[in-house]
């Protein structure tokens, strides 16, 4: 599947006969391709970006589609040579011999509810760049102010100082730009917290310290159902957030993480972990530890970590915090009180 066009093996059941050609998108073709098949067919492809349009043209032509891990599809192909058309029949294949490895995906509501908290928080990381570079305007002339530099006072000092014309024009717009993501975000934190009270799930990850609407929002449309994780370290590997292993020989060695989850969503975690220990006295008994030890980054990951495998459980046991004192790896550890 391609931006503009697909590349297609295909089975008739019924005759034996196979199909193989591609399908041009912007001209109507696969369209028409696949409105003139009789009855339902299973259609087969790598889980891909800008396929919407495509989800939504075979549900309303009454066909089936099935999306699958790319790296599974991958690691099943023996061969080293790669074209699109030995990729559509290995597909195939796998289709055939029920061994095509489906994954779920959300419903479109879900998904377009996740673009709502990626879209915030994308414009987050775009005022922390705006933000960088006014530090680095003031920091230029001797002022560093951090935190407080976008205080009422912090402000005024940054307008006041006398920078060259090119400077100053930079400032200036800079400056506009950080208000103009400010008045949006603010926006954006209200329609994100009105969807979060609208979610069951949201709200009971809610009543757990330094998880807010943002998180608990985003962690419920990023898991999904929750019996798709039969254990906690299935949800860590899901996040990114599990060590990477190359170990052999009876030698264990351990990496950094893996980082193969969403990124969004390690980021919110790594800052509610950082809110949570402030509250948490076990979260922040574990944080000093690590910190002592590994440092602040290894930490805050940690923490993150250990924050969504208790959110994990919060949902599978639907506990809330207040209920909840330990979460371990399996519901027999999981610990309430009395």
């Amino acid at each position: 599947m391609h931006t503009r066009y697909q590349q297609i093996a295909m089975l008739d059941d019924e005759t034996g006969e196979l199909v193989e050609r591609r399908l041009e998108h912007e001209s109507g073709e696969a369209r028409a391709f696949y409105a003139a098949l009789a009855g339902p067919v299973r259609v087969g492809i790598e889980a891909t970006g800008h396929t919407r349009w495509f989800e939504r043209m075979l549900r309303e032509l009454g066909h089936e589609l099935w999306i699958g891990d790319a790296a599974q599809i991958r690691a099943a192909m023996v061969r080293k040579q790669k074209t699109d058309a030995r990729d559509a029949a290995h597909i195939l294949d796998l289709l055939m011999s029920g061994r095509f490895p489906r994954i779920w995906r959300p419903t479109m509501a879900e998904r377009d509810l996740r673009q709502l908290v990626w879209h915030r928080q994308k414009l987050v990381w775009m005022r922390v760049a705006v933000s960088n570079q006014l530090h680095a305007l003031a920091m230029g002339e001797g002022v560093c102010r951090k935190k407080k530099l976008f205080t009422k006072k912090g402000r005024a000092e940054l307008e006041s100082l006398a920078l060259d014309p090119w400077a100053s024009r930079r400032r200036q717009e800079l400056l506009q730009m950080l208000d103009q993501f400010d008045a949006a975000l603010e926006e954006l934190d209200r329609s994100v917290a009105e969807q979060a009270e609208l979610s069951p799930a949201a709200v009971l990850l809610m009543t757990h310290p330094g998880v807010g609407p943002v998180t608990s929002l985003a962690f419920a449309l990023t898991i999904g159902p929750v019996e798709r994780f039969e254990r906690s370290k299935q949800v860590a590997s899901y996040l990114g957030l599990n060590p990477r292993e190359h170990s052999s020989g009876g030698k264990q060695r351990l990496g950094a993480i893996s980082k193969q989850g969403n990124p969004m969503m390690r980021s919110l975690l790594v800052e509610a972990g950082h809110s949570a220990a402030r509250s948490d006295g076990e979260l922040r008994q574990e944080y000093q530890r690590l910190k002592l030890r590994r440092g602040s980054g290894v930490a805050k990951v940690a923490i993150a970590r250990k924050l969504a495998v208790r959110m994990y459980w919060m949902l599978r046991s639907q506990a809330s915090y207040a209920q909840l004192v330990r979460m371990q790896g399996s519901p027999w550890a999981t610990l309430v009180k009395q």
